[in-house]
């Protein structure tokens, strides 16, 4: 095979095609034990026990005030996204909007698995109604403005948190900078995008949940945070096997989909 482009091609060294294959090989056997590690933690996942949940949260859907067992619509498992939007925020957090690309897709899957899925946000449900509508999305959200469900499940905290540090997120206890100056550049212009700013912006955190339903009986199984969401982030999957990789060398690329310009790659440059 020859590309007639030297040794190197964007600083990158350049192979004949058995040099690949060879390189391919070992990266497979290292891919092959990384699956299986994978499996293995899935297990593990899957064996932590259960909590009883006793608290009777509410929620506001389309179908009017449900409690969180009505929202297994009559399946034994349910699996929340907990979606940055915060009361007074005007838009979802670009992060998790891209995140929730992915989603309209797969709950018919989940659906007929006997797995629930809802998003879960804070902000009043018209707000969360518009933006599903501006995005084209389809999958169940659910507002838990009236509810302690966000707080709880440490997703959401209050500005007396905020201010007395006491803030558990990712299973670490830590405090949060008060002025919008201390934050990182980037995380102040997430807020602005949403309407915002910082020290507002992550009273919302992002996060997945899990629940289990025995009967009349829900429990909590399973809830990750911060780069445990990885996984649900379809472009990174993606991403990671592109020649370049994630390329953020420069920061936050990603906008909300009906962001982008009409040629696509200048949000890169």
């Amino acid at each position: 095979m020859n590309s007639g482009m030297g040794d190197t091609a964007r600083g990158h060294r350049l192979a004949s095609r058995e040099e690949w294959l060879q390189a391919r090989l070992a990266l497979l056997r290292e891919e092959k034990a990384l699956t299986r590690r994978s499996d293995e933690l899935a297990r593990q996942r899957q064996a932590l026990p259960w909590v009883r949940v006793d608290k009777d949260y509410r929620f506001d859907t389309e179908q009017g005030s449900v409690t969180l067992r009505d929202l297994f619509r009559g399946r034994s498992q349910l699996l929340v996204y907990h979606f940055m939007f915060g009361p007074d925020y005007t838009a979802g957090c670009p992060s998790c909007s891209s995140i929730a690309d992915g989603f309209n897709g797969i709950v018919a899957h989940l659906e007929n698995h006997d797995v629930a899925f809802t998003a879960v946000s804070r902000a009043p449900l018209a707000k969360l109604q518009a933006y599903k509508r501006r995005m084209g999305w389809t999958f169940p959200w659910a507002s838990a403005s009236n509810s302690d469900f966000n707080h709880d499940f440490n997703v959401s905290i209050t500005e007396a948190q905020q201010q007395a540090g006491d803030v558990e997120y990712n299973y670490r206890r830590g405090g949060h900078p008060l002025a919008a100056a201390q934050y990182p550049e980037i995380v102040r212009q997430f807020a602005a995008t949403c309407g915002t700013e910082a020290p507002t912006y992550v009273r919302d955190r992002p996060g997945m949940s899990a629940f289990v339903r025995q009967d009349d009986v829900v429990c909590h199984s399973y809830s990750a945070y911060a780069r445990g969401l990885d996984g649900l982030w379809g472009m990174y999957q993606w991403l990671d096997r592109a020649p370049l990789g994630r390329n953020e060398a420069a920061g936050a690329w990603w906008r909300r989909h009906d962001e982008y310009g009409s040629g696509g790659a200048d949000c890169c440059r």
